[in-house]
């Protein structure tokens, strides 16, 4: 039962690292840059962390099985598109909007689903142990096997192997059952869907365009801010009404939840950002190929593993707010070694401590910060509540990947990298501080019933 949605939360965290190894193949063979590639990579995430809530709610309207396999279907689609692309347009249609959509459908009844089947605190912990585990793994491990394929074959081969995991799961799921049934009368919400994506969008792209003008930086972020302003006070106005709002605003009124979802972007931001600036290092400075930078890459996913592994035991003894903590000083240590390393030290291997306590404390806080987030909410809400929790966490990645390209092409040369990863520290900082503001206890369970 668990096999399946823990495969698919590992394949969508590949996607989204994968083609870090892969910058200088694929813009060779497709004529264009590193900034081509890293726009490929930013759209991908920002579409999911984009459509991640109308995800959601369309979980709760067409069912989460049915929705899972549909978003299972697109994704394949686009993985094969992409296999096959002869443009930087076409690769960016496959992999960055059809991957992306079919990401955005099929993550959020991977948590709904295990949050309604898992209702006690250690089995809930051991399902998102496993599912969050295989997350960072997927994140971590996809420079290396992206690596192995790009070498051994071809960069096009890494979307074929996308391809063929989905049609495992596709195969893995069959017997899965939905424990609710769908709400096939709830109305959408168009508007909040437009203005809620329009200002993620704009937001993130005035980041990206920091690197070549400031004022039009000030300029897209100010009307994302405000487009996401108009879409708060659209959801109150449809609550008002009695119309059912995209988002609820009382999702926007559990602190404790608040507080997990900054932890929840940070985490990301860090992860997702370390592999595109220590990737985009070994092959732009150092020279490395595809499997050279993928092979470093096994120290985070070492770390991410034996986190995971020991996530329902760390459970038992230790609270989650002190997982989270000790998550974001071992990252952010992490991020000091690797720096102090690198610089000191000639041969990728420098990058290696670093790489593994980044590793570690980023699958130490993955799982009990889900957690947290997910069992602050009935079960009438999980539709809500996933969709939420998983767009701030593809936002993270999406910023992680944008900050990072943004201070690499800033013109600092070299110096750049050590900035960039200087940045990514700051972010775990911000995340302790708000992992500190938790409630010392946390409430460890969800009125959510069993269903047959």
């Amino acid at each position: 039962m668990l096999i399946p949605l823990a495969l698919a939360q590992f394949i969508c965290s590949f996607a989204g690292s994968n083609m870090n190894v892969m910058i200088n193949d694929i813009s060779n063979d497709l004529d264009t840059t590193v900034k081509g590639v890293q726009t490929a990579i930013t759209i991908f995430l920002l579409v999911m962390a984009a459509l991640m809530i109308p995800g959601g709610k369309l979980s709760d309207r067409w069912g989460r099985k049915r929705c899972f396999t549909i978003g299972l279907t697109i994704y394949a689609v686009g993985a094969v598109l992409s296999a096959v692309s002869p443009g930087l347009g076409v690769l960016i249609l496959g992999n960055s909007i059809l991957e992306g959509v079919g990401t955005a459908m099929l993550i959020p009844p991977v948590y709904i689903l295990t949050t309604l089947l898992f209702t006690d605190v250690t089995s809930r912990a051991r399902a998102f142990g496993a599912i969050s585990g295989m997350g960072g793994i997927g994140a971590a491990t996809g420079p290396l096997i992206g690596g192995l394929i790009t070498t051994a074959i071809s960069w096009r081969a890494s979307f074929v192997f996308q391809a063929l995991v989905i049609v495992a799961i596709l195969f893995l799921a069959r017997p899965l059952k939905d424990p609710l049934p769908a709400n096939p009368n709830s109305q959408p919400d168009t508007v909040g869907s437009v203005l809620s994506a329009l200002g993620l969008v704009l937001v993130v792209m005035g980041i990206q365009a920091a690197q070549r003008n400031l004022w039009l930086t000030l300029a897209l972020v100010t009307v994302g801010f405000l487009f996401l302003a108009w879409f708060g006070f659209h959801i109150r106005a449809r609550e008002r009404k009695g119309q059912v709002p995209l988002l609820s605003t009382s999702l926007l009124r559990n602190r404790t939840s608040n507080i997990a979802l900054v932890t929840q972007n940070a985490q990301w931001l860090l992860l997702l950002g370390t592999a595109f600036v220590v990737s985009a290092y070994l092959q732009v400075v150092g020279g490395y190929n595809a499997i050279q930078t993928g092979v470093i890459f096994t120290a985070a996913t070492g770390g991410i593993l034996l986190s995971s592994l020991g996530a329902e035991r760390f459970a038992k003894r230790r609270a989650q707010r002190s997982l989270i903590i000790a998550g974001f000083v071992v990252a952010t240590i992490g991020i000091v070694v690797l720096l102090a390393l690198a610089a000191g030290m000639h041969g990728v291997w420098a990058f290696a401590p670093g790489l593994f306590l980044i590793g570690f404390g980023c699958g130490l806080m993955l799982t009990p910060s889900v957690n947290v987030v997910q069992s602050s909410f009935a079960e009438d809400q999980q539709g809500e509540i996933s969709g939420l929790s998983r767009a701030v966490s593809n936002l993270g990645s999406t910023l992680g990947t944008a900050i990072a390209g943004t201070v690499l092409v800033s013109g600092i040369g070299n110096h750049s990298y050590a900035l960039a990863m200087i940045v990514l520290a700051v972010a775990g900082l911000v995340g302790l501080a708000a992992a500190l503001l938790l409630p010392k206890k946390i409430a460890q369970t969800t009125a959510v019933p069993t269903t047959s």
